[in-house]
């Protein structure tokens, strides 16, 4: 379901990981480095040490429940814990918590939740897409095989649905209609559209399911184990939605850019693999408009792209084409609205890092 640059359930394997920043949890219990987007945490003298610490909790529970008696499952679950990871999602329930009373320790558990449901996707995902590296190491298939690396995926959401069975039948009802989505996204990213569906909406559906889901999952989660004014709940799904979106959108034309990115990804994975990202998928409408450069483009992309140079030239005249400045629009509105949902909140650093985070996940290399 994902590429190798640690892309969670989105289109056809890619997810809110590729470009972002890596969150140093080496640094966690001496200094706070977070992704693009988040500086105000660290230039905040309360909120700031308050997410240190919550975000120190959060590693060392996610190593204590992934911890196996049996050698193999150890080795297996610590495989992408250990590689390290951008923690993006229990970072937004941990700061979404703050609209609240962030120090609740069921704030704490409901992040390790989180990253644990998408860390077992990622082992699913990397076998559907055959990816040979996560986070700069081989995929757990690579080293253990399909079946290994599908029996952890599975292993890891049971040791999440332990955890969250804890904190509730409300907290297990999100986290299952959460799994659900992500399922039917890959499941529908997999069959494709149907011959009567519009194919970039099928393809922003699939999205928001594979990777808007978790997200917005987080942030309700964080506001809901912290005591929040339940009317920011709403708020903050529909922002996690929202962002989910502008992020793989983004992810999308980075792909086409020529940037390689910190994950590993070359410019290219997505034409090579024959993903239907949002720039290709609107290159076919240009081309059905009657566009002759998007047709001639559209027959280099659907050739052989073995070779490097073929791969290059497809970037390259993708890069230069129109549709790729205009899925930069198409992911910028997509910002826009995450940023224009967050109106309901109170003024205040959560309010701003959210703000700015929406609009970081757009300005990678773009």
């Amino acid at each position: 379901m994902t590429n190798p640059a640690d892309h969670s359930w989105t289109h056809a394997g890619h997810g809110m990981t590729a470009a972002e920043p890596s969150l140093n949890t080496s640094a966690i219990a001496t200094g706070l480095q977070l992704p693009a987007g988040f500086a105000a945490i660290a230039e905040d003298a309360e909120l700031g040490p308050a997410i240190t610490n919550n975000l120190a909790k959060v590693e060392k529970k996610l190593r204590e429940a992934i911890a196996n008696s049996d050698p193999l499952a150890d080795a297996t679950s610590r495989h992408l814990v250990e590689a390290g990871g951008k923690r993006i999602r229990p970072l937004l329930t941990l700061l979404c918590a703050h609209l609240g009373d962030a120090s609740l320790p069921a704030v704490v558990q409901a992040a390790v939740v989180v990253e644990l449901t998408h860390l077992a996707t990622l082992y699913h995902d990397d076998v559907m897409d055959s990816a040979p590296f996560r986070r700069g190491a081989p995929t757990a298939h690579e080293v253990w095989g399909n079946s290994v690396a599908v029996l952890t995926g599975d292993l890891i959401f049971a040791r999440a649905s332990i955890l969250v069975s804890e904190l509730g039948s409300r907290a297990l009802g999100i986290q299952a209609r959460t799994f659900e989505r992500l399922c039917l996204g890959q499941l529908h990213e997999t069959v494709g559209p149907r011959p009567d569906e519009d194919p970039v909406a099928h393809y922003l559906s699939v999205i928001a399911d594979k990777t808007g889901s978790l997200v917005a999952a987080s942030g309700q989660l964080g506001a809901i184990f912290a005591g929040a004014d339940p009317e920011f709940e709403n708020v903050l799904v529909e922002y996690g939605e929202k962002v989910g979106v502008a992020f793989q959108l983004a992810d999308d034309v980075i792909d086409v850019t020529g940037v390689k990115v910190k994950s590993g990804k070359s410019p290219g994975t997505d034409l090579r693999e024959g993903v239907p990202t949002l720039p290709v998928l609107l290159l076919r409408k240009a081309a059905d408009d009657g566009d002759q450069s998007a047709v001639e483009l559209l027959r280099l992309i659907d050739g052989d792209l073995t070779s490097d140079e073929a791969l290059a030239e497809a970037v390259a005249g993708l890069r230069e084409h129109p549709v790729t400045a205009e899925s930069w629009v198409v992911a910028r509105r997509w910002a826009n609205e995450a940023i224009a949902a967050l109106a309901p909140l109170p003024e205040g650093v959560v309010k701003d890092s959210l703000s700015n985070f929406a609009l970081a996940v757009v300005d990678r290399a773009s």
